[in-house]
């Protein structure tokens, strides 16, 4: 349950007029992605769980949004974004290269694997990626900070906010097919959408999940 929009799932909508049959059919497909790797090797899976684990870490008490099969899946189809910077390979490639690197790094300083490492000792080597201070295994230091913002952060992000748990937690009503929203403006709220706890509601929901736990 979100604390800021508690009781609020956008599931709830599912058979409302809020979504039409297309729309459910593609948030079905999204609940339905395996949540095991069919693009990538066991090392290269086991380093971007690693990855999506530091970058947006989950709550304990819900079941996880499954980042790394939302990216293997994306890399699966080879669904591009349109562009890439010419001092990157191809989508594919780029990952796959990426993700050596982070394992290539961790084994020569630590004597370990990637997703073995602390989360303080993973986290420095990915600071040191987002620098401009990471380069391995046949990279420059320029395009693994590429890679590190313009595929990591992005891809992971995009992932965990394209998932009906996220929306929830932000008050997101999902797609807007057919209904639609009407009231755009600034600090305006259409009657179907969640509404926000004040502070004192969020304390209390707190504190009631406290009990719970």
């Amino acid at each position: 349950m979100s604390e800021r929009y508690p009781g609020y799932d956008v599931l709830n909508k599912r058979l409302g007029p809020s979504w039409n049959d297309a729309t459910r059919r593609v948030i079905d497909e999204r609940l339905a992605v395996p949540r095991e790797a069919r693009f990538l090797e066991q090392a290269e899976w086991l380093t971007l769980c690693a990855l999506c684990d530091r970058v947006m870490p989950q709550p304990n008490d819900r079941a996880p949004v499954p980042l790394a099969a939302y990216v293997d899946q994306k890399l699966l189809k080879d669904e591009r974004p349109g562009f890439r910077d010419a001092a990157l390979p191809p989508q594919r490639e780029t990952w796959k290269s990426g993700l050596a690197v982070f394992e290539a790094e961790a084994r020569a300083r630590h004597n370990a694997s990637f997703h073995l490492l602390s989360a303080a000792d993973q986290e420095n080597l990915m600071r040191e990626a987002g620098a401009g201070r990471l380069g391995h295994a046949g990279w420059s230091a320029e395009q693994m900070q590429l890679f590190f913002n313009g595929h990591v952060l992005t891809d992971i992000l995009s992932a965990y906010y394209a998932h009906p748990t996220a929306w929830s937690e932000i008050g997101f009503g999902g797609p807007a097919s057919p209904r639609g929203y009407v009231r755009m403006q600034n600090d305006r709220r259409d009657p179907w959408e969640a509404i926000e706890a004040t502070p004192e509601t969020v304390e209390k929901v707190r504190k009631e999940n406290r009990h719970v736990r």
